[in-house]
């Protein structure tokens, strides 16, 4: 029920994942509009059950109906993955909502304090794993060196980085830049069993300096979105100019399939979503303006993340880390 679109996106991108990947759906929301915009999609060949909800959580809506709606999709959906009914749960939903109901149903891992959201984004040489990139407006220093450890995590057990190279996106790559919150961790990153590279700034988020770029929810999700809003406006000034000069539109059609690879490298319905660190549950939040394909690649990546036991690595690594601190504090 979520998104800038409604429910037709939603479906249309989930039965084609349901098709493409051979994996089961549950879609949880308005029985009724979900079942029409079934009909209208061929559903054969995919494993398809709806489950009814008779709330649901607006983009715009706070806190007092995260809690007062019990009976929301979000929640539902959550609950499912709590009783093993699920084995992820996927929403391109209020972030706020579902980061808040997934902490609350879910739970957190023992020891970590802010969940985090993180989302892989293509580099000139790989993958850079950007975390936060939305959960956590407002942070404490702790809590980013707790993102910085979980992305080491997720990068070590699912991407087989060795030592991950970890930066700290900041104003300038000067260990003394930015503001209080940034210079604090900046000393805590540098004390921290971590590969720490030291500050990045904003330019560099796609350029694979770092394998993983930590930041508070805030600035993590500004530098997304603008990044996005480039590359959209970019590719609008291209189709401009090329359409002024019959040459211009020659050279467009030789370069034409390499242009194309070269967007969908960078286009954000080929990422799927963010996945959600530090909960006790595989949860995805894609990108409210999702079009169908965004929404099978978030199902994709789910799957993926089940098939490959991500959750049961990240988990176990953050429970020894955890010990071991205690175990040195002690």
């Amino acid at each position: 029920m979520g998104g800038d679109y409604g429910p037709g996106i939603i479906v249309k991108g989930a039965v084609s994942a349901a098709r493409e990947f051979q994996t089961e759906v549950l879609l949880v929301g308005d029985e009724t509009l979900i079942r029409r915009e079934l009909k209208g999609l061929d559903c054969s060949r995919a494993h398809i059950e709806v489950i009814g909800a008779s709330e649901s959580i607006g983009m715009s809506e706070g806190l007092r109906s995260f809690r007062k709606k019990g009976k929301s999709s979000i929640r539902i959906g959550t609950q499912l993955v709590k009783e093993k009914r699920a084995d992820a749960f996927v929403s391109n939903g209020n972030t706020g909502a579902v980061v808040y109901i997934s902490k609350k149903v879910l739970g957190a891992i023992e020891g970590v304090e802010r969940p985090s959201l993180a989302l892989l984004v293509p580099s000139l040489n790989g993958s850079t794993l950007l975390t936060d990139v939305g959960a956590n407006a407002n942070c404490k220093p702790q809590h980013l060196e707790q993102f910085a450890q979980m992305g080491r995590i997720f990068m070590e057990s699912v991407m087989g980085l060795e030592r991950p190279r970890v930066a700290l996106m900041s104003i300038g790559e000067e260990g003394g830049k930015g503001n209080d919150l940034t210079r604090d961790v900046y000393e805590r990153l540098t004390a921290a069993p971590l590969n720490f590279i030291g500050n990045i700034e904003g330019r560099d988020l796609y350029s694979g300096k770092a394998d993983v770029i930590v930041s508070d929810g805030f600035t993590g999700n500004v530098a997304l979105k603008t990044s996005e809003g480039v590359l959209d406006s970019f590719a609008r000034m291209a189709r401009v100019e090329i359409m002024k000069n019959v040459f211009a539109k020659l050279g467009f059609l030789l370069m034409k399939r390499h242009l194309k690879k070269l967007f969908k490298r960078v286009d954000y319905s080929e990422y799927g979503g963010a996945h959600l660190l530090g909960i006790n549950g595989v949860c995805i939040i894609g990108h409210g303006r999702s079009n169908p394909v965004a929404v099978k690649n978030a199902i994709r990546l789910a799957k993926d993340y089940v098939t490959n036991q991500v959750q049961e690595k990240i988990h176990a690594e953050v429970l020894r880390g955890t010990h071991e601190l205690r175990g040195a504090e002690v």
